[in-house]
């Protein structure tokens, strides 16, 4: 796996994800008065690793750092990045939360069996911290409620809140001269239910506010960054799975069968994972 920074656009670079420890894409959107960090990392070490690299591109002026959602691997590495954080408010509300939480295994493991953490997460989380676990939350300097513009000279950003099942606080960042909109994981389905879903509703709202930005690039979280047409054949999937779920509802036999004829293919293992987190949404519905 890659772990140096890599250029996305002329102002524009980011350090790719680690699937070994769930860590999430890091970025820098370089205006000629500031530089604004998308995202903190997943801890401590995270953090100092992308602020490493940016020295070794000489890039040094970044006064701050905006949270995507407020989920571990995007938020940990805060207290390291000792920069103004800005955040949606929700965002805030929930690390307000986990500040009140002790995270040695036997506390990790006692959520898992509530139900207030996600086995996967606290698999990470042991992984990237090991036993000696020293994790401090911080909270964001500012919040705001749906958008928020910050002019870095000569580029100026757009922070979107678009909510989406993945995480109610999401944001997305647009950078107009650039053209890359991130999306951190608002496009993902949930990971705080019992098990991954999907709604309809929520999926066409978020995708008729991520149309709203003209963008040549897509950077999720948790992978390689997409080109539009990439990123269009992906919204195309979920849009078409949001209309033949609506209609087939829980009947997962005749959902799969007219996918399949719609695509004029069988499903490929990541489609069948979206369906069937849609059948799980529709099943709490």
């Amino acid at each position: 796996m890659e772990n140096h920074l890599q250029q996305l656009t002329n102002r524009i670079y980011y350090l790719p994800d680690d699937p070994e420890t769930d860590r999430p894409v890091m970025s820098a959107i370089c205006g000629t008065d500031q530089t604004l960090i998308v995202d903190a990392g997943n801890s401590a070490k995270h953090a100092k690793l992308f602020l490493d690299e940016l020295d070794q591109w000489q890039i040094t002026n970044h006064h701050a750092v905006v949270l995507t959602h407020w989920h571990w691997d995007h938020s940990f590495g805060t207290n390291q990045l000792n920069r103004l954080t800005i955040a949606h408010e929700n965002t805030k509300m929930h690390l307000e939360k986990m500040m009140e939480y002790d995270w040695s295994d036997e506390a990790l493991d006692h959520r898992v069996e509530k139900g207030l953490e996600n086995p996967f997460c606290s698999e990470m989380i042991k992984k990237e911290f090991g036993a000696d676990r020293e994790i401090t939350i911080t909270l964001p300097h500012i919040t705001f409620k749906d958008k928020l513009e910050i002019d870095l000279g000569g580029i100026r950003c757009v922070v979107k809140h678009v909510g989406g099942d993945h995480s109610d606080d999401s944001s997305l960042i647009f950078v107009e001269e650039e053209k890359v909109l991130f999306l951190g994981d608002c496009l993902y389905p949930s990971i705080y239910t019992k098990k991954p879903e999907y709604k309809i509703d929520n999926v066409r709202r978020l995708l008729k506010n991520i149309e709203m930005f003209d963008a040549e690039m897509y950077v999720l979280s948790h992978e390689s960054p997409l080109s539009k047409h990439d990123f269009m054949g992906y919204t195309f999937l979920l849009q078409l799975i949001c209309d033949v779920s609506e209609k087939h509802q829980r009947d997962h036999l005749n959902l799969v069968n007219e996918l399949s004829t719609r695509l004029n293919r069988k499903l490929n293992q990541l489609e069948e994972e979206i369906v069937d987190c849609f059948m799980n949404g529709l099943s709490v519905s």
